[in-house]
């Protein structure tokens, strides 16, 4: 194998350091101003969105202290954190007294403790599952448990959600032109970027206020989005529309950091500290993990040059290609998905994505997040990490590939839709309303390099994963099961083909030497002469 899926020292580094102190933390970084990185962006956009992606870099390996409001008061013994959910703890300032209500944790000091397979940002393994309890029903069989997903080139999923949402929206708007117009009902069957949403109703109505015609909407046959149309990708659930919005949420449950635009000067989870996470510091999290560097394939790698592959493998994997369209796999994982408006803005300028009040109440505008001073960046142009120069040509390999109309090429493999997925996967509760059983189409953009698998880390290959499905996914269950041995191994070939590679020249020589000859060389923002690779054997 080209890039192990996750080395076994970096497991035992991840386990040992999860929610301790260690000191291959970086130091605890000095919070970030949000007034500073307007006034930069008025000055230099892109010095702006350069020193926001290096703030959140420092803010995602730091690990914080007490001093700084990391954990939380879980109970009157001074416990700052907790691997399982206390729902048993009532008192005033325990762990089911926490405002915003707490689901899990605090577990960790640092995000990389438990984003930390293949490398720095990546997935987790089973130790590092989150437990869940956000019904606080105090029930072991009730709770949730979430594996730990990888955090790259988030920025390309925003974009998408926000493309769809924008198109769904305005399917919603010509409807309501349509009833008024012709003052009779109507149905529509909703659809962005190929991908249907069920169909929208609705019957022309007088606002009893301006007597101005508006829709009365029938939204009980649209499928696999909210009734709003916004489409949520962040979360297993898909419950958050932004970056930003996963990110304070997480911030409070798993780091026990509560953002000020979450709770204001409120000290919401009882442990003395206000002023955890600073707006300026929502940000730049949002920026760096928006910036990160894309998966990539194997494939991809050796028709660059980066390494080379056996003729037997590279056949192989392009046969599991094929077989994946074959057994319609590809009708829920879409192998590519078109931005055509490939710029990431934090905040977002997009209806549902854009706050104008922030959960602490607080306008946004008076918090320093405004369109006017937005970071912006170019998903196939500015991402800082992965340049490699190949061939006397620097290639920014982190970067998303353009088609010739300049629309970004977002090798996603997901329809950014809900579905169910039968009993297998249900979770033991349905805490959001739409079915225990129901899931966005989970991506497999990296796939090869962050099992443990599923939501719940409970497949431990990636043919497990696929046999749990069911649902609306058990017919390509069944025609995955139907093919023939060699045609399973190739589709799982090119599962294990889809990667994470951090390209960091510090290692290059080492591996040249053959002295790791399992591990890629890599760089991460730097530029690296790459040449052409020795067959690498499985």
């Amino acid at each position: 194998m080209f890039l192990p899926a996750k080395s076994q020292l970096g497991i035992l580094c991840a386990i040992l350091t999860c929610g301790l102190s260690g000191t291959g933390f970086a130091e605890e970084p000095e919070p970030v101003e949000q007034g500073h990185l307007n006034a930069l962006v008025q000055e230099d956009p892109q010095a702006a969105f350069i020193e926001a992606f290096e703030a959140g870099d420092e803010l995602t390996e730091a690990s914080f202290s007490a001093q700084r409001g990391v954990g939380a008061k879980v109970s009157q013994d001074g416990r700052r954190f907790t691997r399982m959910p206390r729902a048993d703890l009532k008192a005033f300032g325990e762990w089911t007294t926490h405002l915003p209500r707490r689901e899990t944790g605090p577990v960790a000091q640092s995000c990389i403790s438990c984003h930390s397979a293949p490398y720095a940002n990546g997935a987790g393994s089973n130790p590092l599952n989150g437990v869940v309890d956000p019904l606080h029903m105090g029930d072991p069989s009730r709770y949730l448990h979430r594996n730990t997903p990888h955090l790259f080139a988030l920025g390309a999923v925003q974009r998408i959600a926000e493309e769809m949402t924008e198109s769904l929206k305005a399917q919603e708007a010509k409807l309501e032109q349509e009833v008024c117009t012709l003052n009779q009902s109507a149905t529509i069957e909703l659809h962005a970027k190929s991908v249907s949403f069920g169909t929208l109703s609705a019957h022309p109505m007088r606002d009893p206020q301006s007597g101005i015609c508006i829709a009365d909407y029938d939204r009980t046959a649209v499928e696999g989005v909210d009734e709003d149309l916004v489409v949520k990708m962040f979360g297993w659930k898909g419950t958050h529309a932004t970056i930003r919005a996963f990110t304070r949420h997480a911030a409070h449950n798993e780091l026990g950091m509560q953002a000020d635009e979450l709770v204001g000067s409120h000290d919401g989870d009882h442990d003395g500290v206000t002023g955890e996470l600073t707006v300026g510091d929502l940000t730049a999290l949002s920026i760096y993990m928006a910036a990160l560097e894309r998966p990539v394939s194997k494939l991809e790698l050796h028709e660059k040059g980066i390494l080379s592959l056996e003729p037997d493998e590279k056949a192989r994997i392009e046969r599991g290609e094929k077989v994946l369209a074959e057994a319609k796999c590809t009708g829920c994982h879409l192998p590519v998905m078109k931005v055509s408006t490939p710029l990431f803005s934090e905040p977002s300028l997009q209806e549902g994505f854009r706050e104008d009040i922030l959960p602490s109440g607080q306008k946004a505008l008076d918090a320093g997040l405004s369109g006017d001073t937005a970071i912006w960046f170019d998903l196939t142009k500015d991402v800082p990490n992965n340049h490699v120069e190949i061939g006397g040509k620097t290639v920014n390999l982190g970067a998303f590939p353009t088609d010739e109309n300049g629309s970004a090429l977002i090798a996603w493999y997901s329809d950014f839709k809900r579905h169910d997925m039968g009993p297998k996967l249900a979770d033991a509760v349905d805490v959001h309303g739409f079915g225990a059983s129901v899931w966005p189409t989970a991506s497999l953009a990296g796939v090869g390099s962050t099992g443990p698998w599923l939501h719940d880390g409970n497949a431990t290959t990636l043919e497990e994963a696929i046999l749990a499905h069911g649902g609306e996914a058990e017919a390509s269950r069944l025609a995955y099961e139907a093919l023939e041995e060699s045609d399973r191994a190739a589709l799982i070939a090119f599962l294990e083909n889809l990667i994470l590679i951090d390209l960091d020249p510090e290692d290059e020589e080492e591996d040249h030497a053959g002295n790791a000859a399992a591990e890629p060389a890599t760089m991460r923002r730097a530029s690296l002469t790459v040449d052409v690779l020795p067959p690498v054997k499985p």
